[in-house]
């Protein structure tokens, strides 16, 4: 009977052993995954800027608070159930002085720089455009 204990200890350990193996490899794979999906997220899809009226700029959120704003763009009009009339393009905004900069624009022409980023994570903004530099149009 010793006999049978035995090969079922060694079956058991090699069992655990092959377990915790794979448990290892999937973690590890879901850490370097995972990094590998932030950086491409973070890639600048494309660069350039826009010009228009700055309607709105705010710093908000329940949990992951972001500064976002507001651009009318110009152009078509159109006055259907939304309520919004124009052409408005949204953006965010990662540093608390172009934040400031925006403020003191509200309501006037601006030219903004912007980034495009493939997808913005919950805690960058709630769009894909950033603003890096902000220009008042005379």
């Amino acid at each position: 009977m010793s006999e049978f204990k035995q090969v079922v200890k060694e079956g058991a350990t090699k069992v655990g052993s092959w377990i915790k193996r794979f448990f290892l490899i999937i973690c590890l794979l879901a850490v370097v995954g995972g990094g590998v999906y932030l950086w491409v997220c973070n890639w600048t899809y494309s660069e350039g800027t826009r010009a228009g009226n700055l309607i709105k700029i705010s710093y908000k959120g329940v949990v992951l608070k972001t500064y976002e704003g507001q651009l009318n763009l110009g152009g078509f009009q159109s006055n259907d159930q939304s309520g919004i009339s124009g052409n408005i393009w949204e953006f965010s905004v990662w540093d608390n002085e172009i934040y400031k900069q925006l403020q003191q624009y509200e309501g006037k022409q601006v030219k903004l720089f912007y980034r495009q980023k493939y997808k913005a994570m919950p805690w960058q903004g709630d769009t894909d455009y950033f603003i890096y530099q902000v220009e008042l149009v005379e």
